[in-house]
């Protein structure tokens, strides 16, 4: 018999996000927190960036603002885009008053620069802010009474108590695979808030850490939610080129300080893509690269910062210049080889300012949702921000709900008599490989409609191979993961297929200008089939 355990908020995600919410909601009521691995699996324990926020006089929230705006291309919802920056500097108090402790130069905070910021506005921990971020948090989380911890536990799917009968739509918990036991335990909770992650899994080469399989997406939208604008997903366009470093990130705040991009001939290309150069936006610089590498014929391109001292390099970038130490590559001396990579899913559960789905108990903060911040492209360092920002104002909709009555519902524990050990685990393994190839091949930097159409061929095979898996067979980890990955993948085709325009992240070559419209792509649960999905957008 699975276990079954009940609490007033179960939030699912060990990131910046969801330990940010559990934070604030644990001073009002009892908090349960998932993670798939321990808190280290997030991605925000790997962001290396920073946190952009608005500290310097000389800068403004407005400039923030417009810059947010602009590398959004349109589809940003402008009042999320002021209310987060406004709400920056408090997130930046908060998280030292976590203990935190963000760099300085003469008592004051060392701010930098990245691409698509007029100033330098990004507070960071040398160049490994996300784990700086991730440990504080979790210190304060495991130390609080109200809160408890459950690692290795994959969340399979909500439980939405309308499909249970004579009940109302409304979230009440997840079953979730307990990885260490192999059995399904029931989470029963008032409220849910999905702090899962992204979805750059699904692509053969990606920056982001093997957690990041879309599964909140995929379990909202299987729930009943709607997704929105799932075609843009930013590949960061500097990941380290090495038989074994395993798509390790190279800071865009290596650019920020001056980094210069360089054919192997030494020569620089940027100033023939944009006015900007290295600190043009992160789909402008990545389209640049991988036309460099198309049009050459050559593997990688190179990051060279060696103007800049030996000192100031291994101070502000430590853990780079260790890991590429490591794999043989001294980056004061000499260029670092660089492609572009997956790196964040601009789309997601779509929410509005309060976290809140579709579904009466849902909530979606993080990389997971979308909330109108980002638009077509994501600013660099306005993610953490996001996660800051939202996780505190989900805590403060959730706390002023939780006199509300619940209903009684008898949810039913996970019911694995009809299924047997599989002894068939290679077609996940061989499904899992042929995905993520070709989603990269067809789904990646540049599109066209043949490719996408291609791509859409291919998922539609496996998840009828997979559906029929899942029948039959008990779940498994990486069960679970493929099965969202595929749910994933046909919701960014889809929405790829809809949008008949270049904008942003989502770039296709037999529609290559930008409409006049500026509309985000909704799917509607349902309805993954129809293409008129096109919605104006709030803004």
């Amino acid at each position: 018999m699975s276990q079954r355990f009940s609490t007033d908020i179960l939030v699912i995600g060990g990131g910046a996000a969801g330990l940010s919410a559990a934070l604030h909601l644990a001073e009002h009521a009892r908090v349960t927190v998932l993670s798939k691995g321990g808190m280290e699996s997030s991605s925000s324990h790997w962001a290396q960036g920073g946190v952009a926020a608005v500290t310097d006089p000389e800068d403004s929230l407005q400039s923030h603002v417009e810059d947010t705006l602009t590398a959004g291309a349109g589809l940003c919802d402008r009042d999320v885009v002021e209310f987060t920056v406004a709400q920056a500097p408090g997130a930046i108090a908060q998280l030292t008053q976590w203990g935190v402790a963000f760099d300085q130069d003469h008592n004051e905070y060392h701010l930098t620069r990245e691409g698509g910021h007029s100033y330098r506005r990004i507070l960071h921990v040398a160049d490994a802010t996300g784990r700086a971020i991730n440990d504080r948090l979790t210190e304060q989380v495991l130390d609080h009474p109200n809160i408890e911890l459950f690692d290795d536990r994959v969340a399979i799917d909500l439980i939405n108590l309308s499909k249970l009968g004579r009940y109302p739509n409304r979230c009440a918990g997840a079953y979730v695979l307990n990885r260490s036991t192999g059995h399904v335990e029931v989470f029963q909770a008032r409220f849910v808030v999905l702090a899962t992650g992204g979805a750059s899994k699904v692509y053969l080469y990606t920056t982001n850490p093997d957690s990041s399989t879309g599964d909140g997406i995929a379990m909202a939208w299987r729930a009943g939610c709607r997704v929105a604008n799932m075609e843009f997903n930013q590949f960061h366009p500097t990941c380290l080129f090495h038989p074994h470093a395993k798509s390790f990130l190279i800071s865009e705040a290596v650019r920020g300080e001056g980094g210069v991009l360089c054919l192997p001939s030494g020569e620089r290309f940027m100033d023939r893509f944009d006015s900007r150069l290295e600190l043009a936006p992160r789909d402008i610089v990545a389209r640049a690269i991988d036309h460099e590498i198309k049009r050459l014929g050559i593997d990688c391109v190179y990051l060279d910062i060696t103007h800049r001292p030996r000192s100031f390099i291994e101070s502000h970038f430590p853990t780079i210049a260790s890991r590429c130490g490591d794999l043989g590559i001294d980056i004061a001396s000499e260029p670092i080889p660089v492609v572009p990579a997956a790196h964040y899913t601009c789309g997601g559960v779509l929410v509005d300012a309060n976290g809140a789905s579709d579904v009466p108990g849902l909530y979606a903060i993080g990389e997971v949702s979308c909330t109108g911040l980002h638009g077509a492209n994501r600013l660099a360092s306005n993610s953490l921000l996001e996660c800051l920002v939202f996780g505190k104002a989900t805590a403060a909709h959730i706390y002023a709900r939780l006199g509300e009555s619940m209903p009684p519902a008898s949810i039913p524990q996970w019911d694995e008599t009809q299924v047997t050990d599989s002894d068939e685990e290679v077609i996940i393994a061989h499904n899992w490989e042929e995905l993520r190839r070709f989603m990269w091949d067809y789904v990646g930097i540049v599109r066209t409609d043949k490719r996408l159409q291609r791509a859409q061929r291919r998922i539609d095979l496996l998840k009828q191979e997979t559906h029929e898996y899942y029948s039959h067979y008990r779940v498994s980890n990486d069960l679970i993961e493929l099965r969202n990955l595929i749910h994933v993948a046909e919701l960014i085709v889809r929405s790829a297929l809809a949008r008949q325009e270049s904008r942003g992240l989502h770039y296709n070559l037999d529609h290559p200008a930008r409409s006049t419209r500026h509309e985000d792509t909704i799917l509607f649960p349902g309805s993954v089939d129809r293409l008129d999905v096109l919605q104006p957008a709030i803004s």
